[in-house]
């Protein structure tokens, strides 16, 4: 028994000792297997800006014939922007996943191989801005291709050493080290992600980029830092591979990312409105309100009943519900457990399919405090009554604020910089995705009496 017992112990500690003589000089041998996986992505986009701004004269005025003779015929002026993020190989089939703040409004996407001399075009195949997911598409047999594969994220720890790798300030090949500072953080990026923090080095140029565990294992998406000076202070954050992967697997088939709906309105426990209950706990989610025929109201969930559990997964917030619900098959039969009236009952519930808010949100004003006005879905009687093209698409202006001195009542916006605007939530993702990236302005192409023009709106987030 004793004989037993030492050999075991002195298995662990070979193998204890095998592992970090693995890694005692470093990560050489494994970031060499990695490099060839990860490229970096080139993008570029061309805008069109009035060269000048000509002065409106009466009618009539002697110099009208002057300013048409010198400036009537003047072109506008195309600009080209570039942009540079970073990448990953996800299968043999020349998938690659990047963010999609990295490709959004791009008119050209090239990724760029380790190497530094495959450079191959790739065709976007779908985006999800509320995860900042993009899978984009290259030839396979035009350049040598290696894959990755995922890791699960769910099992990493707080403390585990982790790898970067990605394209920072256009310096391809870039490896950087660090260990994960937290998991499941909350950083407002909306209810489907939360995020893994690494203390490893992210910089403007690692979004899209993969975070490896020490098997080199892929269990993150580098996607955004916080720092008051735009470089790394050690604040970086990774979109789990779980979600991820999730993700990129329904783009590939579907050509967008599919979200399973419940219906309910929800709000957070605290623990005066549980004491008001005679709930004893602020563990679980309070459903304010339960949307009519609807997944939750088909299965007879009420206001006021507790969501402690959802598909065996426990929700201890409010926050918790949208994302399990959310990464839940569609048409799948799940269990939910609520708290109502002091007893625990188990409700069957049949998953349905979330609508895209923009689809939700016809002839509702949405008001963007970005801009500080309020917009709404240009239906067809919009349309009429403006006398546009039957075929315009684009979002109306219903109401302007006092911090917006470029924008009117009435005005329709089509298109910020090369990217066309289907709805409101298209809109919505092209300002988050610019304040992501910093930028302080958005140049917005619009409909005005009749009459298309370019224009400048700052934001007027203070």
């Amino acid at each position: 028994m004793k004989r037993l017992i030492f050999l075991s112990l002195f298995n662990l500690l070979f193998l204890t000792n095998t592992t970090f003589s693995q890694f005692e000089r470093g990560y050489a041998d494994l970031v060499d297997e990695l490099l060839p996986s990860v490229v970096s992505i080139a993008t570029s986009q061309t805008v069109e800006r009035k060269t000048s701004q000509l002065p409106e004269l009466p009618e009539g005025h002697p110099f009208n014939d002057m300013f048409d003779d010198f400036f009537g015929n003047q072109m506008p002026k195309r600009e080209n922007l570039t942009g540079l993020g970073s990448g990953f190989i996800i299968n043999d089939e020349g998938y690659v996943v990047t963010n999609n703040h990295v490709i959004s409004g791009a008119d050209q996407i090239t990724v760029i191989f380790n190497n530094g001399i495959d450079e191959i075009s790739a065709e976007l195949v779908g985006t999800d801005p509320k995860t900042d997911i993009a899978v984009l598409k290259i030839d396979p047999s035009s350049v040598n291709i290696q894959s990755l594969n995922w890791g699960d994220s769910d099992v990493s720890r707080v403390g585990d050493i982790v790898l970067a790798i990605g394209n920072p300030l256009g310096l391809g090949g870039t490896v950087t080290s660090g260990i994960i500072s937290s998991i499941n953080r909350d950083i407002g990026g909306g209810p489907y992600v939360d995020f893994i923090q690494t203390d490893a080095a992210i910089n403007r140029g690692n979004s899209g980029g993969p975070l490896f565990n020490l098997d080199g294992e892929v269990i993150g998406i580098n996607s955004m830092i916080i720092s008051q000076t735009g470089g790394s202070v050690g604040l970086g954050f990774s979109i789990p591979s779980k979600t991820a992967k999730l993700i990129v697997e329904q783009i590939i088939t579907f050509g967008q990312a599919k979200r399973g709906r419940l219906g309910v309105q929800i709000q957070d426990l605290t623990q005066e409105f549980s004491d008001s209950l005679g709930y004893d706990s602020t563990d679980g989610a309070f459903v304010a309100s339960v949307e009519p025929n609807s997944p939750a109201a088909l299965s007879n969930i009420q206001a006021g009943d507790i969501i402690i559990e959802f598909n065996n997964q426990k929700i201890s917030s409010f926050k918790d519900l949208p994302k399990v619900v959310a990464e839940t098959p569609i048409g799948s039969q799940v269990v939910v457990k609520v708290w109502r009236n002091g007893e625990i009952i188990d409700i069957d519930v049949k998953v349905g399919e979330l609508e895209e808010a923009g689809k939700l949100a016809k002839n509702e004003g949405v008001y963007l405090d970005e801009l500080d006005i309020t917009v709404e879905e240009l239906t067809s009687e919009a349309i009429n009554n403006l006398g546009l093209d039957s075929k315009t698409s684009g979002i109306l202006v219903r109401e302007v604020g006092d911090k917006n001195e470029n924008l009117l009542i009435n005005d329709v916006i089509i298109q910020v910089s090369s990217e066309k605007i289907k709805d409101i939530s298209s809109f919505q993702s092209i300002i988050e995705n610019s304040i992501k990236l910093n930028r302080d302005k958005l140049l917005l192409r619009v409909i005005r009496d009749g009459n298309e023009f370019w224009l400048i709106n700052p934001f007027v987030i203070e």
